[in-house]
C-alpha cells in the first residue's frame, strides 16, 4: 500500500500540478480527508483572471475601421498570447491548485479555439472557472452562452428557417451524451431550440427574438415549443449524460483504463446530487482504488502538466511569450488552440517521435537556458517538420530545495528527492544516478540531480 506521503504526492498531481517539498512535509502530518476538503473549499470559491487587456480596448473604441490596421491586429495577437501565458503561470503559482486542474480539464472538455481576441479568450477561461466545481448544467448553459463558443460553433449564424447544426452537434457528441444515445433528428431539433443565441460586437450574450424558431419540437422523445435551456434540461434528465461525464473524469482523473465499476458508482452519485461536479470529485478522491497502485505513475503527462509542474518544481519562470508558445508548440499543446472540437486525445498521443526527444530534453534546456534547435512536428497543412531555433529565456530558483536539504545526507537526499520527482517505481540505483551528478556540495548535489531526475522517462507519467 502506498505510504501517506506517496498518496499526497499523487493527489497534487492529479488535482493540481505536483506539490512543493515543505507543503508536503506540512499535509503528511494532516489526516488525508483533511487536505482533500481544503483543496475542494479552495476550489468552490473561483478567483478570476483579471488580466489588463488594452489593445483589445484600444480595437474595441475604434471599431471596424480600426481592426483595418494590420499592426494593430498583430498587437491584438501578441496580446491573445499573453493571456496564454499568464494562465500558464497562474497554474503554477495558484494557491488554488484544483481549480487550475479543472479548468483545464474543462478546457479539454468544452475545447474551444479564440481566434486571437484576448477578451474572448479570457472571458473564455473564466466562464470554466466560475463552474469548474459548481453544477455541470450551469456549466454548459455558461457554455452554451459564452461569446468565443457561439462564435466558435457559428451559433452566430443560427436562425429560423436556416438553423446552423455545429453547436447543437457537439453539444450532445462531445459535451453532453456521447455518440449513439442521440438521432440526426435530435441533432436539428436542439439546433431549432438555439436560434437566436447570439453574441453582440462587445462580446456580451444577447437572444434576438426575432432570429429565434418558436415552434413545437420533438427531442429526445419530449415534445414541446423549446428553447435552448430546455434542451439542456432535457439532456440532464438523461442517466446517459453522468455515465459520459463520470467516463471521462475517470479517464482523466484516474486512469485511461476504465474500471466499469468504479465509473458506474461516480456516474450513480453525479446523477442523485444533481450533478454536483464537487461532489463527483470529493467521491473520486476520498475512494480507496484512487490511491490504488495500479492507479499511481500510470498517466502520461500532458505537455501543460509536464510545463507547469517543472514551473513549480524549479520556482521556474520562462519570461517571455515566445519561450511559452515555443515549448507548447514543440510538446503538442497550446492553450487556447485545441486541435479541433473534441479537444487534445491525451494518453499515449502525448509521446511521438516528434515530442519525446524533446520531452527528456526539457529540463537541460531550461537549467541551461541555451539556444534550441529542433525540428518541430508538422502542423497539418505541412509536409514536412521544420528546424526551429529558439532561445529559452528561463530563471529559476533552486534555494527551496536546496536548504530543505541542509545538512543531509546524500542517501537520504536521494531517496527524498526521487520519492517526490518520481511517481511511478524507479529502479535506477543511486551509484548508477551518481554518474551524472555533481557532489563537491549539497548545492551541487541536489540541483544536478533533480535535472538527471527530471530527464528520466519516469518522470514524464504521474
Amino acid at each position: 500500500m502506498p505510504t501517506l506521503r506517496k498518496k499526497i504526492s499523487h493527489l497534487y498531481w492529479r488535482a493540481g500540478f505536483g506539490i512543493s517539498l515543505e507543503m508536503l512535509d506540512q499535509k503528511s502530518s494532516l489526516p488525508l480527508k483533511e487536505t482533500i476538503s481544503k483543496l475542494l473549499t479552495d476550489a468552490k470559491n473561483p478567483d478570476l483572471l483579471t488580466l489588463q487587456l488594452p489593445i483589445y480596448e484600444q480595437l474595441a473604441k475604434g471599431g471596424k475601421a480600426m481592426m483595418k490596421n494590420a499592426d494593430l491586429r498583430k498587437k491584438l495577437q501578441e496580446e491573445n498570447r499573453g493571456v496564454n501565458s499568464f494562465w500558464i503561470r497562474n497554474m503554477a503559482t495558484s494557491k488554488n491548485p484544483l481549480l487550475e486542474r479543472m479548468t483545464l480539464f474543462w478546457h479539454g472538455h468544452f475545447a474551444m479555439i479564440s481566434r486571437n481576441n484576448s477578451n474572448v479568450s479570457k472571458n473564455y477561461i473564466n466562464t470554466l472557472r466560475t463552474h469548474a466545481l459548481g453544477n455541470f448544467g450551469e456549466l454548459v448553459l455558461a457554455i452554451a452562452r459564452d461569446p468565443g463558443m457561439i462564435k466558435f460553433l457559428n451559433n452566430q449564424q443560427n436562425k429560423k428557417g436556416h438553423p446552423n447544426e455545429n453547436f447543437a452537434r457537439e453539444l450532445l457528441e462531445l459535451f453532453t451524451m456521447g455518440i449513439g444515445h442521440y438521432s440526426e433528428q435530435d441533432i436539428k431539433e436542439a439546433a431549432r431550440a438555439f436560434t437566436g443565441w447570439r453574441t453582440n460586437k462587445n462580446g456580451v450574450f444577447t437572444f434576438s427574438e426575432k432570429r429565434h424558431d418558436y415552434d413545437r419540437k420533438t427531442f429526445l422523445g419530449q415534445e414541446g415549443d423549446f428553447n435552448g435551456e430546455d434542451i439542456i434540461r432535457i439532456i440532464l434528465e438523461k442517466k446517459q449524460t453522468a455515465k459520459f461525464i463520470a467516463t471521462k473524469v475517470y479517464q482523466y482523473f484516474v486512469n485511461q483504463k476504465i474500471n466499469q465499476e468504479h465509473v458506474q458508482e461516480l456516474a450513480y452519485e453525479f446523477y442523485n446530487s444533481n450533478y454536483s461536479i464537487e461532489k463527483l470529485m470529493r467521491t473520486i478522491f476520498e475512494s480507496n482504488w484512487f490511491y490504488a497502485e495500479e492507479n499511481i505513475g500510470t498517466k502520461i503527462k500532458s505537455p501543460i502538466d509536464l510545463l507547469v509542474g517543472m514551473m513549480k518544481t524549479l520556482q521556474l519562470d520562462l519570461g517571455s511569450q515566445k519561450s511559452f508558445l515555443f515549448i507548447q508548440k514543440m510538446l503538442g499543446q497550446i492553450l487556447l488552440n485545441p486541435p479541433n472540437v473534441a479537444g487534445w486525445a491525451g494518453g499515449p498521443s502525448w509521446i511521438d517521435n516528434a515530442t519525446l526527444v524533446f520531452r527528456l530534453n526539457l529540463a537541460g534546456y531550461l537549467f541551461k537556458t541555451q539556444s534550441v534547435n529542433v525540428y518541430a512536428k508538422p502542423a497539418f497543412e505541412d509536409k514536412a517538420r521544420k528546424k526551429i531555433k529558439q532561445k529559452l529565456s528561463a530563471t529559476m530558483d533552486l534555494s527551496p530545495i536546496i536548504n530543505h536539504f541542509k545538512n543531509t545526507d546524500e542517501a537520504v537526499i536521494y531517496a527524498s528527492l526521487s520519492d517526490w520527482l518520481i511517481q511511478t517505481k524507479l529502479n535506477i540505483k543511486k551509484s548508477e544516478m551518481d554518474l551524472f551528478t555533481k557532489n563537491d556540495v549539497t548545492s551541487d548535489y541536489v540541483a544536478s540531480l533533480v535535472l538527471r531526475l527530471m530527464t528520466l522517462p519516469e518522470y514524464q507519467v504521474c
